[in-house]
């Protein structure tokens, strides 16, 4: 209480107790100078609308240059989708940590946001050549970006495959896939029209490490960072991604590792090692991003949706398998305002527990 207050406030009684208490006083003064740290690290800062179009054209020229342009995405370039981040303001994180409830409802009635068109855009291009994601949503594979050019590091809620078949059975399904699933248990309640199997999901949940080929795709991730000369982060903290060496080069010298763009409104971890960082939110990032580089971005169409493609069919018994709402290849589907799937949340249990003991 002391310590709060102005100095030519405090009275000497005051003054002596901090004198004599330095030890206190000096902890004290170290936790607010990380609580402070702390606050401006999770700020949203934006760039003006001047000093936005700069880094935007600068950015522009650099992906004309690259040879090896490599794409991170993470949460933050579908909460226009109306899917919430982690870490932001709204994120699911934030509200957890604030012990605030997240409501559940169904995450496969988001579509495609800008974002994801114009990535798509840009490998169609040959401007991309590879995107990693840590985001489960699907909506990379449902804009119409090719599988091969893609590593959904944490899996995909659409997707469940069966592990016991050798290759291992994949079934791409129109609906959410991860509603009775959760850390160490991916029982989708389905099983292999091959074998007869478990399904499982493919969900990477935090504290567990994912193995699958595919929709994970870690050797393409691994080859292409491998192969980038340029990097850019779209919408991630990089708080998670930070941790997979392979996909930064780290064993090279600094001057030989791909240059770094991000586009993220928050601080990350790996600022000090960008070339440029971009405080804008990944759509108006990327609507002038397209002008600059002349490229057309295409209105998302349900009814083109590569999913509907690549889907199988639920046998007649697994009808009543799920309760999630199936995508229709046709719009009039409302999207919620607080969209989220069956992972989302997950990984906060152990901190939740902590914080019970903790009371």
């Amino acid at each position: 209480r002391v310590l709060k207050k102005p100095e030519a406030e405090r009275s000497e009684e005051e003054a002596a107790v901090l004198l004599l208490h330095r030890e206190t006083v000096e902890e004290l003064c170290k936790r607010q100078v990380r609580r402070n740290v702390l606050k401006r690290k999770q700020e949203e800062l934006y760039d003006d609308a001047d000093e936005l179009k700069r880094k935007v054209k600068q950015l522009a020229v650099a992906i004309e240059q690259a040879k090896h342009l490599v794409v991170y995405t993470g949460a933050g370039i579908s909460t226009a989708a109306s899917i919430p981040d982690y870490r932001g303001p709204n994120g699911v994180w934030t509200q957890l940590q604030k012990g605030r409830t997240i409501s559940l409802s169904d995450l496969s009635k988001a579509e495609p946001t800008l974002t994801h068109i114009c990535i798509r855009m840009l490998h169609k291009e040959k401007l991309v050549k590879h995107v990693v994601s840590q985001n489960c949503d699907g909506l990379h594979l449902r804009s119409g970006l090719p599988r091969h050019a893609l590593s959904e590091l944490h899996g995909n809620m659409f997707i469940e495959v069966c592990t016991s078949c050798s290759p291992v059975s994949e079934y791409v399904r129109l609906f959410d896939v991860t509603e009775r699933t959760s850390l160490h248990r991916h029982g989708t309640g389905r099983r292999c029209s091959h074998c007869s199997g478990e399904l499982k999901d493919t969900i990477v949940h935090f504290g567990e490490r994912g193995t699958l080929e595919q929709p994970l795709n870690w050797k393409g991730a691994a080859e292409a960072a491998e192969m980038a000369d340029v990097i850019l982060c779209l919408g991630s903290s990089l708080k998670v991604l930070k941790k997979y060496a392979c996909l930064w080069c780290m064993n090279r010298p600094a001057s030989k590792r791909p240059k770094l763009y991000i586009v993220n409104l928050q601080w990350t971890p790996k600022d000090d090692l960008a070339v440029l960082k971009i405080h804008g939110k990944c759509d108006d990032v990327m609507s002038l991003l397209m002008k600059e580089l002349s490229v057309q971005i295409p209105v998302y169409d349900r009814a083109e949706d590569p999913i509907f493609s690549l889907a199988t069919s639920l046998l007649l018994e697994e009808a009543n398998s799920h309760t999630r709402e199936v995508i229709a290849p046709h719009d009039g589907q409302e999207v919620s305002t607080a969209v989220q799937g069956g992972w989302f949340g997950r990984g906060y249990g152990k901190g939740r527990k902590k914080k019970k003991k903790a009371a």
